[in-house]
Order: structure tokens, then sequence, then C-alpha cells
């Protein structure tokens, strides 16, 4: 339980998937190191992965339990999430923090906000939800629930402010993760492709909805270049989660891909690279730092893109593309998301040094205006976690 003694604090953190997890680590590690320089004890409890439990987090229940993406996933464990909600909400109101920092899931911390809002304790969320893409009325919705918002994105605390919610910015998460800090030469090396040879990294998604949709059309894209660049060579990083899939899709695939796992093999793979070749989505920022020229698709059931035009608002789906309001990436989204449109594209970066410059120019641009600067994102996190735990306090004494 929450301690009444002044050098003594409680946080209580949900993230609701793996990246909130990562990010949730990261600012526990940091808010550790606030607490030694003020010579403050800090306890967490909460919901978390590997990485919060690392980090000294006691996870209530296995993240898993709360990891679902799409309606067709979620509608079928309603009842075990709504048991969830309850079971952190019992436990907050047993434990009394000092404050209570929810991270990504927007559905399902959103949710527990409302429930715990009567509570009074400080209530702060961590990646602000992308109201400038699609339902920008959400802002005044989500200032009634929290009392600060950490957004990833430069541009977007006046969404927030403006309906009277301290936002702050704090960076992109992915500046910290290693991407612009890869071995290429050493990743050659290890796996025996020359240093002059043209190695493109195909990456496909990590869900395995994207997978389904995307893989055929990427294979027809290697099996064209493979054909056109007798020298190429295809890298696929993935995830362990589907793994297996990516291995069983791609064995028949020409030019014996290499597939990978691991963030360190990763980011050695991504700086090995001449070209990337990837679905939308985190990825491209990561590419992005590590100065991958890059070709962004995605495709989803017509259903679902006939629903989400109803809402976008936005000209570009790539964050280093949104940042500069320009294509600094090309991208084929839905019915441009041909083999043919990708195979032209691919073939523009492989062939043009100057195209690729240009990327790398814009790559540079977006990773300064990511906060990729004197602090790290999950610094300038727990300092904002900190400031309004003090805030309330001296409200209070």
């Amino acid at each position: 339980m929450a301690s009444s003694h002044p050098h003594s604090l409680s946080i209580y953190l949900v993230a609701g998937e793996p990246s909130g997890d990562n990010l949730g680590g990261r600012i526990m590690t940091a808010l550790k190191a606030l607490a030694v320089q003020n010579h403050i004890q800090i306890h967490f409890a909460g919901v978390g992965g590997e990485r919060m439990t690392e980090a000294g987090l006691k996870t209530l229940f296995p993240l898993s339990d709360i990891t679902l993406f799409g309606l067709t996933e979620i509608i079928p464990h309603l009842f075990t999430l709504w048991q969830r909600l309850k079971m952190i909400v019992t436990d907050i109101k047993r434990y009394k923090p000092d404050a209570i920092v929810t991270i990504d899931s927007t559905a399902f911390s959103f949710a527990l906000a409302r429930r715990l809002k009567k509570h009074g304790i400080p209530l702060i969320h961590v990646n602000a939800p992308k109201v400038w893409a699609y339902r920008p009325r959400r802002a005044k919705t989500i200032a009634q629930l929290y009392d600060h918002l950490l957004a990833l994105l430069p541009f977007e605390p006046p969404w927030f402010e403006g309906e009277g919610l301290k936002c702050t910015f704090i960076g992109h998460p992915v500046i910290e993760y290693g991407a612009d800090k890869g071995d290429g030469r050493a990743f050659r090396k290890r796996h025996k492709i020359p240093p002059d040879a043209p190695l493109l990294c195909v990456l496909p998604g990590s869900r395995t909805s994207e997978l389904r949709v995307l893989l055929p059309i990427f294979e027809k894209v290697v099996r064209n270049l493979t054909a056109q660049y007798p020298d190429l060579y295809i890298l696929i990083p993935t995830i362990p989660s589907v793994a297996s899939t990516v291995r069983a899709a791609t064995v028949s695939w020409p030019g014996n891909p290499l597939i990978i796992e691991g963030m360190h093999e990763k980011f050695d793979g991504f700086s090995a690279s001449t070209v990337a070749l990837a679905a939308s989505g985190t990825v491209t920022v990561e590419l992005a730092l590590a100065k991958i020229p890059t070709v962004v698709a995605y495709k989803v059931s017509a259903l679902t893109a006939a629903l989400i035009r109803r809402f976008i608002t936005v000209r570009y789906v790539s964050i280093v593309n949104l940042l500069q309001d320009r294509a600094v990436i090309p991208e084929f989204i839905q019915e441009n998301c041909t083999p043919a449109q990708l195979i032209a594209a691919v073939i523009a970066l492989l062939k043009s040094p100057d195209l690729r410059a240009e990327q790398i120019k814009g790559f540079t641009i977006a990773a300064t205006m990511l906060g990729q600067k004197d602090k790290l994102p999950s610094e300038r996190a727990a300092i904002a976690i900190w400031e309004t735990i003090m805030q309330k306090k001296s409200r209070i004494s």
C-alpha cells in the first residue's frame, strides 16, 4: 500500500499492449532515477509485460489478457476485459497510489479512466490518441478524463490544450530503441552478404491480419526484383509471435530470404540494407532513424477501408510524411498497394543514389522533430509524471 511518509511515492501503471510495455519499462527506469536524485523511495504496481516486470513491476495479471486488436478479437473477450477492468479498479482502491499512468490501448485505458476519475487520483495517459487523423471531437472527451496527456508527436498538444487538458510533447519512444546504432558491416559479414551487394529489407507487418494481406503482394515484388537483380539479397526481420507464419509463407520465395528475430539483429540488418519495403506502422520511424530509404505499403479489407475513409482527415499515413506534410517516403495504400507500383518504387530507389539521399535528408529533419535532442522520451515522460504528482501534493499541503 502507498505510504503516507513524505519521502515515498507510489505509481500505478497500466500498459495494454507490448509497445506500451516497452515504453512503460523505460519510464519506470527514468522515474527510479528521479527518485534517487530526490532521495525519495518509489513503488510501482499495475499491469505490464516483460519490460515493466524487469523494471520492478509485479503485474496484477498477464498483459496478454488485455492485448487484443480489432473487433473480431475483442468481441468474444468482452467479459474478460470487463473483469480485468474491475480487478484493476479494486486493486487501485486498495493500493491508493499517488498517480495512475495508462499507456497506449486507448479503448481500455479510457474505460479505466472513466471508472477512476471520481477517486481524485491524478490520471496521466501516455501516447495521445490520433485525433488529428480521425474523430477530432474525441479531444473534448479525453480532456474530461485525464489530468495530463503525454504526446509522442510535436503537433499533438494544441489539439488537447484547446480543450483545457495539459499536454506535454515527450518525443517518440523509438528514438531510444537504438534503431540508429546498427552495425551493418558486421551484419553483412555475419551472414556472408558481400559488402557491395544490394540488400532489400522486407517488413510485411507484425500482426497475422497484416501478413495475410501483404505477404502475397510482397512475394510478387520479390519474385520480380530477384529476376531483374540476380545479386539482390532479401532480408525479413520478424518477431517471435508471427515468426513461424513468416517462415512458412516465405519458404518458396526466390533469393533464399534471410529471416531474423531480435531487436539488435533487426537494427544491424537495417544498417546493412540498401532499401526497405515496409508495412505502414512504427517500423517506418525505426527505418527513418536508421536512415534506410523506404517504400511504404498497406492494405486492409474493402469494408474496413470504407469505414476508415469516413473519418480520416490526413493525407499521409507515415509519421515522417505527416511531420513534414510532404511525401518524403512514397506511400502505396489500399488500391495503390499493387505489385507493379511497389516494384517500380523500389527499383527507383535502388537505381538512384540521389533519390536515396533525398529521403535520408528528410529522415534527419524528422528525427529532430521527433525529439532526438537532449533528453530521451522516457526521461521527459518521467519528469512530466513527477511534476504532476508534486503539483497535486503541494495543493493538498
